[in-house]
């Protein structure tokens, strides 16, 4: 598995996810496409798994004065559980942001969402619904993986969420009181529920590539 980012060079720090966890990385660093100017293997023993998933990176940018986390900590405070929590976090996002069709035809490659952007505008792409929402669980302790991969033919992006006494939920999820529902959070905001539902199935259209 290769992992390929872009250096931004704002003097700022920029954080990389290990999100293969624990083994051996081999890092280099590029001038153009072809020409390394530095490289290193080292091998990765994580204090915890779950980490690369409660931190923000280079696609998941947040800090505590970022508005996304004050918005998940009142998301949170009625919440009993993480389920809940990620409930309220889900709900909102799909009630609040809308799908940017303009947006979606017009990005380029490298594109990184800025999940304060996305909470201001109330607009978005399948990047920028994701990194919002894994932003705000995060923020709020929960491990939230943001997975780019194929849905069907199309490129995109979905999360999947540790929960307390359940584990790991792949896929944004919804629960009836019965069933666990895989639901990616562009479609379930931009598309009726039946189609969802036809679309989504058993989750076989989801093809996973990276997990940031």
């Amino acid at each position: 598995m290769t992992y390929t980012y872009d250096l931004l060079g704002n003097g700022k720090k920029e954080v990389f996810p290990l999100s293969a966890g624990d083994g051996n990385y081999l890092f280099g660093i590029y001038e153009n496409q072809y020409a390394m100017v530095l490289s290193g293997e080292e091998q990765v023993k994580l204090k915890d798994a779950f980490l690369p998933f409660l931190v923000p990176n280079q696609y998941v940018h947040f800090d505590q004065k970022s508005l996304c986390v004050e918005q998940a900590k009142r998301l949170a405070r009625p919440a009993d559980t993480d389920l809940d929590v990620v409930s309220n976090v889900y709900n909102y996002i799909i009630q609040t942001v809308s799908y940017d069709e303009k947006k979606a035809e017009e990005v380029q490659a490298g594109y990184l969402p800025d999940p304060d952007e996305t909470l201001k505008s109330r607009t978005g792409i399948c990047l920028d619904y994701s990194s919002l929402m894994t932003a705000m669980l995060r923020s709020q302790k929960i491990p939230t993986r943001m997975e780019v991969g194929f849905a069907g033919e199309a490129y995109h992006a979905w999360i999947s969420s540790y929960v307390d006494n359940i584990g790991w939920v792949n896929g944004v999820i919804r629960f009836d009181g019965v069933n666990w529902e895989l639901m990616d959070p562009t479609f379930a905001a931009s598309s009726g529920e039946a189609e969802l539902k036809r679309f989504i199935g058993d989750g076989d259209n989801y093809k996973l590539k990276y997990i940031y």
